[in-house]
């Protein structure tokens, strides 16, 4: 069986500019990056009404895995078998799950974006920008202080981290500033990994260039001693910063292995940011194309609930459908089964498992007021009867469940999908948003608790209590909210697997992210510098003399 990355090697690929034209880009909006790779003017916008938008999103994770970035791109190439002008639209791969555990975000098996290992290595250097731009912020901070500190910021009250896009646990806790005055102030610091960093919320939330100049300018970095917010702005670092970013925030233009057209721009995860691409590349897309395919990062719980209440809130997108990944697998392991007992039919913990998705189909349906409907990937030791218990379950709640074999076949393996897809989108649908902006920060919070998690109550420690009076007192509490926490449960504990019930949520820290324009509440152990398991799969990546790049998945 080939890989992942052989099956892209083996691929003949169409150049960009062709991809481009046959999408509707002009020869001059596109910026060539080689033969395969080009970056979009923000400015082209061509005149067209908006497309459909189908979001992507999952159960929540497993170690099994679900494929979700796999189904999104086989439903567009699917979409465009039958004839539909699609584009799909993907966040970029950070190199910390890259070099991790993880892997990359292209898709695998038969349903890729290409060129693979460039988009998963580098690409076309938008998280080097972005960390460029974050860095600078912060030795601008530093020397801020060093060179007199006249705006009076307080050492002790600094928020804004460097970041590195790389998982390194070493330097999520750090003292800098040692060796004597000459070498700067000392003080305790900290690293973010970079897809953590606001500027690349920032960057993903703007609509212009201009937008994202005044968004890094409304960052906070820290307070006065007087208790005052100090912005970028007050640092005057904002339009360096935006200059950092001017190619960065151009989407990226590339192809799937069935030539469909791939925008993959930004890329922050939905754990410990909101987890969506680009509010330019997705408006692109949707003003190309009858229908844009995208994702959002993890579970449904954390992707959708942030797709749907943090991004389509602040870029008045309004979605047409939903697709909830799943495989009998994973839930087989929410149902108690280790990894390795998957291959072996059991209807009970398939039973046990089955809520966990059963709660994101409702939350996708009840809540936010969207049609779904269920892919199961399929894998060769699933049986009929666990299948069939799926869709017994799922029809209950009135969703269709449809087999996805993208993975294997590509787009051909998702022909049911897409019919059902377009179905759903020629529904009409009653979306709303999980909340209302103008209820206090805790509120927002038990909101999403209770009727996403389906917790039973907020513990919001002293700390947060005391961060909260001053998102308020500052004039920040009719933002929405972006809660982190754990990615392997519906609570903040990660051994806490299906649905659990009855359990709460703890607040640990709360920030406000001005800039991105929403409310960060850290809950739980979450942390947002990961760092790399005992084997790393670093260790299996190498290159030939020749170039070309061997066991990157």
């Amino acid at each position: 069986m080939l890989t992942d990355i052989e099956i892209a090697q083996a691929a003949k690929l169409r150049k960009i500019d062709i991809i481009a034209s046959e999408a509707g880009i002009p020869e001059e909006s596109l910026e060539l990056y080689g033969n395969y790779k080009a970056k979009i003017d923000t400015k082209f916008l061509p005149e067209k009404k908006d497309g459909k938008l189908i979001l992507v999103t999952a159960i929540t994770p497993t170690p099994a895995g679900e494929g979700k970035t796999t189904t999104t791109i086989g439903l567009a190439d699917a979409l465009k078998r039958a004839g539909k002008k699609v584009v799909v639209a993907l966040r970029e791969p950070s190199l910390g799950p890259v070099f991790g555990i993880k892997g990359g975000a292209a898709g695998g098996g038969y349903a890729q974006v290409v060129p693979m290992e460039d988009i998963n290595l580098h690409f076309t250097g938008d998280f080097h920008a972005i960390g460029a731009a974050n860095n600078l912020l912060a030795a601008m901070l530093d020397n801020h202080i060093y060179q007199g500190n006249r705006l009076q910021i307080d050492p002790k009250t600094i928020v804004w981290k460097r970041c590195v896009d790389m998982n390194d646990r070493q330097l999520r806790n750090v003292v800098d500033g040692l060796g004597g005055t000459v070498n700067g102030c000392p003080r305790e610091d900290g690293f973010d990994i970079t897809v953590a960093s606001e500027v690349m919320a920032v960057l993903c939330l703007s609509d212009s260039l201009s937008d994202l100049r005044e968004r890094l300018g409304r960052i906070i970095v820290g307070y006065t001693y007087g208790g005052k917010p100090v912005t970028c702005a007050d640092l005057r670092a904002n339009g360096a910063m935006a200059a950092l970013l001017k190619d960065a925030i151009k989407p990226n233009l590339v192809q799937t292995l069935e030539g469909t057209p791939a925008i993959v721009h930004g890329g922050p995860f939905a754990n410990i940011a909101h987890g969506c691409n680009s509010v330019i590349a997705t408006k692109t897309a949707m003003r190309l194309a009858d229908y844009t395919v995208t994702e959002a990062g993890f579970g449904a719980d954390l992707g959708a609930e942030k797709f749907f209440d943090i991004k389509c809130r602040s870029a008045k997108l309004r979605p047409d459908a939903c697709v909830i990944v799943a495989t009998v697998r994973a839930l087989k392991m929410h149902g108690g089964l280790a990894k390795t007992e998957l291959s072996e039919e059991n209807l009970t913990a398939l039973e046990k498992g089955l809520p966990n998705l059963l709660r994101h189909v409702s939350n996708v349906k009840n809540v936010y007021g969207l049609p779904s409907v269920v892919a199961v990937n399929r894998f060769p030791t699933d049986t009929d009867r666990e299948i069939e218990l799926i869709c017994d379950k799922c029809r209950e709640l009135g969703v269709n469940v449809v087999l996805s074999e993208v993975w294997a076949k590509g787009g051909a393996g998702g022909t049911e999908l897409a019919k059902e897809a377009v179905k759903l989108c020629n529904q009409e649908n009653s979306f709303r948003f999980c909340y209302d902006l103008n209820i206090p920060v805790e509120e927002k919070i038990e909101a999403v608790v209770k009727k996403v998690y389906g917790g039973s109550k907020v513990n919001i420690l002293p700390q947060a209590k005391k961060q909260l009076a001053r998102i308020k007192e500052n004039g920040f509490d009719g933002l929405p909210v972006c809660i982190a926490k754990t990615q392997y449960s519906f609570s903040d504990d990660p051994t806490k697997l299906c649905a659990p019930t009855d359990f709460e949520v703890t607040v640990k820290n709360v920030r406000v992210s001005a800039g991105a324009g929403f409310v960060v509440v850290l809950t739980g152990d979450i942390m947002t510098m990961p760092g790399l398991p005992k084997v790393p799969a670093a260790e299996n990546i190498d290159v030939t003399p020749d170039g070309k790049i061997t066991g990157l998945f």
